[in-house]
């Protein structure tokens, strides 16, 4: 057997890729988090490792967040370096006139200042210090500022789709609260005299329907507490209909931990028993399984109900706000953004055929956590 023999992956040329690529990687989570002291902070020396100048400084538009390197008494400069930069709004090169010094041994004696541009907004820059300015080093920083502009408008994307799935979340309780809650507490004051106990544990369990419900924190949740959120809503419609509400359960134990969109079951059981079975002379039966499937969880909520147009359904996937559908465009789109589009609802309805509706999430997702 011939003695293995350690050999060198590719080229030098592609070593310096991958150790480029590889730098690149750890200074993009912090950018990710917007620009700011901590994040200049922690990004900072790779962005220094990719430019290989003697000293690298990030600002806002107008004060130093980050030095790294030798020098850093020039760090005081670098607010009017930025300030002077954002103003003209393109790279700009500065002399030893713009950096006065009297360091012994400090041959800082030009900056590079690249501003950094986010939706074609100037939101700080990046400064490059060396002894003596070159066309190559003055294009490096050019790219290097608009990498971390990438990363920054990443980073801004991510806000907005945060702020919008909030905004998507408010809207939904919005929808949801005025008709539970009306028909909850009907329900519990038609117990306060015939059966107080009863009425009491009602109470409870309305509180901490609306307690989960209106929780301020996390776009996601666990598939358990989505489900005993249910309970409570089935709990308390069933106070309300009798007998005329029959309700299976079904769960897997093992997807019981996956991690759901925030308030994404609940909106499609009360319209399984709003436009379903409220209007029903015999009530009806509310189904709701949650399996296993390989890489995925599959929940499915079926009602024996009055069914649906087709083509209504369709409207309401698609956020029509004319019709009175609770949620099902809302929890449509945020699965969709969480998951990807195979991620969205599936219905399957007819008039007088029931609807069955089918939630499909992956186990594991990139950013997704309860």
């Amino acid at each position: 057997m011939r003695p293995w023999r350690r050999r060198h992956l590719g080229t030098e040329a592609d070593r310096a890729t991958f150790r480029t690529l590889h730098t690149a990687s750890l200074a993009a989570p912090p950018l990710r988090a917007g620009l700011t002291a901590d994040s200049a902070e922690r990004s900072i020396r790779h962005l220094h490792d990719l430019l290989g100048t003697p000293a690298l400084a990030l600002t806002d538009t107008a004060a130093p967040l980050a030095w790294h390197g030798g020098g850093q008494h020039h760090e005081e400069q670098c607010g009017q370096l930025a300030a002077l930069t954002v103003e003209r709004g393109s790279t700009r090169m500065f002399d030893r006139d713009d950096l006065p010094c009297d360091a012994t041994g400090c041959d800082l004696r030009t900056a590079i200042v690249s501003p950094l541009v986010v939706e074609e907004r100037v939101v700080g820059t990046l400064q490059a210090f060396a002894p003596h300015a070159t066309a190559g080093l003055a294009r490096a920083t050019d790219e290097v500022a608009q990498w971390v502009g990438a990363q920054l408008e990443l980073a801004e994307l991510d806000a907005s789709r945060t702020r919008l799935m909030e905004a998507e979340v408010r809207a939904l309780r919005a929808q949801i609260s005025p008709h539970f809650i009306y028909n909850s507490l009907g329900a519990i004051a038609s117990f306060v005299r015939t059966d107080p106990d009863r009425a009491r544990e009602l109470l409870l369990e309305f509180a901490d329907f609306t307690r989960y419900s209106f929780r301020r924190h996390g776009e996601y949740t666990t598939l358990a507490e989505e489900l005993r959120s249910v309970e409570r809503y089935l709990l308390l419609e069933q106070a309300r209909f009798g007998d005329r509400l029959r309700v299976t359960l079904r769960i897997a134990p093992e997807v019981l931990p996956v991690a759901v969109p925030f308030l994404c079951i609940q909106p499609l059981v009360e319209n399984a028993v709003r436009h379903g079975l409220e209007d029903a002379e015999g009530g009806g039966h509310i189904r709701i399984v949650a399996r296993d499937q390989g890489q995925e969880c599959v929940i499915e909520v079926e009602d024996d109900g009055a069914g649906e147009d087709p083509d209504v359904v369709r409207r309401a996937l698609a956020g029509d706000a004319e019709l009175d559908s609770i949620g099902l465009g809302n929890v449509d789109a945020r699965l969709r953004n969480a998951f990807g589009d195979d991620y969205g609802l599936v219905v399957e309805t007819n008039r007088g055929a029931g609807t069955k509706v089918v939630v499909r999430v992956p186990k594991f997702a990139p950013g997704v956590h309860a």
